[in-house]
């Protein structure tokens, strides 16, 4: 069968089609839509097919939830619990876990697809962030992503909050003293949430509002949307033999890509059920009712919230007075800071490294990490920050554990949200340029073949030979970083010995630094290893010299 023919499943599904909607043209055209193949790719799709368990175990959990406040004395299957007055929103909870058939297996592959949901997301925006697939044309679909992160994170928040436990309560009251801490408004978003003063008796039903209805349609409608320009704009690949910003080299959507997809599918839905059936998470039973009055040791949010709950922890107390009203700066640098630093920087930086390099250009080849050594380093500087706080949302954990002073934690904690980011800044910086020496000594000097050989003067070397074709191709994909004209300092983009005038004053002169900084060729692949070593010559087995 040659490219160009249409297989009869295809053929024949499009006729019928095309004969009742006209739609024959259009699942000709989309169905024989190319895929690249990576692994990396996949990792998106955890992220989608969590989302698909999450509607459908939340749908089951609506049938049976009563999203109220009220008090009522619990009359269920748990007897450690039995008779103590608490809210029916705990009381549905409970009655989900003991005696609904399944109930249980479906409110923790919920909670586990959740995590997933997010850590999906994130795994996902780290990819397309370290292979620049979020350049042009992609910014938009790179915006709607880290729209889709924010928002989950709140969708997590008010899920997590519903069953009105004594865990999930005390979650709740340090989202009541964030928002109270906020200037002007603080005190009506307060209100307007709990119906009241805390607790109130409202802020359940609200929050299931929002859990159930707004932000899953928000993120349905996202989600739809980058997935459409995903499918217009064409999937970034990886840099290899015969693939350019011309062409996608793959597989096609049908049959390959989804069979692949609906395996994938069913492998993510697999594990989330094993996780749900046999890995207790969130066992409501054991922390009671939620009271004001009461708190437990050791409480610790779900994951993707412990970066929040560190920087709370963190953070020394700190109040400005300003004519009678109060600015608790220990609450409000930690609740907005950190989420403002990272989801803000993740959202301007496609814009920020457009304005330094001046690349204006299409990119459809995602970058291996190492060949932007300043992005991948800036990456990992973020990750670190992101890491201490989630790591020192637990101090007290680990001072119980590791025997150590919880005041000890807590200043060190202090030291190294700002020392972390700049050690894994220079670190990543030297490995990823210590990775291109070393594809610049494959394509050199070739790779080691094991074959170990004595010259005539009785020396012994390690014969080298090309790299694979694939591998070579792989690695002479990388491509400079780009850089404003005559920031190379060739005088490219002056006129008459004047530059252009957007790189003129002091904002411009910045400008031209940052770009020759974050630009250009590190280390070139015809460089080697750049120290002037000696090295086993290439060769099929004729006697030869050491070249350098």
């Amino acid at each position: 069968m040659s490219i160009t023919t249409v297989p009869k499943p295809i053929a024949g599904t499009s006729s019928f089609l095309d004969d009742r909607l006209g739609a024959g043209n259009f699942l000709k055209r989309n169905l024989r839509k190319i895929f690249p193949d990576h692994w990396s790719f996949l990792l998106g799709e955890i992220a989608l097919y969590s989302f698909i368990v999450l509607l459908l175990t939340g749908t089951f959990l609506t049938f049976f939830f009563k999203p109220s406040m009220g008090e009522v004395p619990y009359e269920g299957s748990y007897e450690p619990l039995k008779g103590i007055m608490m809210s029916e929103a705990y009381a549905s909870s409970l009655h989900i876990s003991f005696d609904v058939r399944g109930g249980l297996l479906m409110r923790q592959m919920h909670h586990w697809a959740a995590l997933l949901f997010v850590g999906g997301m994130m795994v996902h925006a780290l990819r397309v962030f370290f292979t620049g697939a979020y350049r042009k044309p992609r910014e938009l679909n790179w915006l709607i992503g880290v729209l889709l992160l924010t928002l989950a994170l709140f969708e997590g928040l008010t899920g997590y909050s519903l069953p009105d436990d004594l865990l999930s309560g005390a979650g709740l009251r340090i989202t009541e003293g964030v928002a109270i801490s906020l200037p002007l408004v603080g005190t009506w978003i307060t209100f307007f949430l709990f119906g009241g003063e805390y607790p109130g008796e409202d802020v359940i039903s609200r929050f299931y509002s929002l859990h159930i209805l707004l932000i899953p349609g928000i993120l349905l409608a996202l989600i739809t949307a980058h997935m459409i320009l995903m499918w217009v704009q064409k999937h970034t690949q990886m840099p290899g033999k015969g693939r350019t910003n011309e062409n996608v080299v793959g597989a096609p959507f049908y049959p390959a890509f989804m069979v692949k997809a609906g395996a994938y599918f069913m492998f993510t839905f697999g594990v989330i059920a094993l996780l749900g059936a046999f890995a207790q998470i969130n066992p409501i039973w054991l922390f009671g009712p939620y009271t004001p009055a009461d708190i437990s040791a050791g409480s610790q949010p779900d994951f993707y919230m412990g970066f929040l709950e560190g920087s709370l922890r963190l953070m020394p107390p700190w109040e400005i007075n300003i004519a009678g009203f109060t600015l608790p700066m220990s609450v409000l640098i930690p609740a907005l800071v950190p989420m403002g630093i990272i989801m803000t920087g993740l959202a301007l930086y496609p814009f920020i490294e457009q304005w330094v390099t001046g690349d204006r250009s299409e990119h459809h080849i995602a970058d291996r990490p190492r060949n932007n050594p300043h992005r991948t380093s800036i990456g990992m500087a973020a990750v670190t920050f992101y890491g201490v706080l989630w790591l020192l949302g637990a101090n007290d954990e680990l001072a119980s554990f590791f025997h150590i002073s919880l005041n000890a934690t807590t200043y060190v904690g202090r030291v190294m949200v700002f020392l972390g980011p700049a050690i894994a800044y220079y670190v990543t910086y030297r490995v990823c340029l210590g990775l291109q020496r070393s594809d610049a000594a494959v394509i050199g000097h070739g790779v080691e073949s094991g074959v170990i050989k004595r010259l005539p003067n009785g020396e012994y070397i390690e014969v080298h030979v090309p790299p694979n074709p694939a591998i070579e191709a792989h690695v002479r994909g990388k491509a400079p970083v780009p850089m404003l004209p005559g920031a190379d300092g060739d005088g490219g983009g002056e006129r008459d010995g004047v530059p252009p005038k957007q790189l003129r004053g002091p904002l411009g002169r910045l400008r031209v630094k940052m770009s020759r900084a974050y630009g250009g060729e590190k280390i070139p692949l015809d460089d080697g290893h750049g120290h002037g070593e000696e090295h086993a010559a290439i060769g099929s087995g004729e006697d030869r010299s050491l070249t350098h």
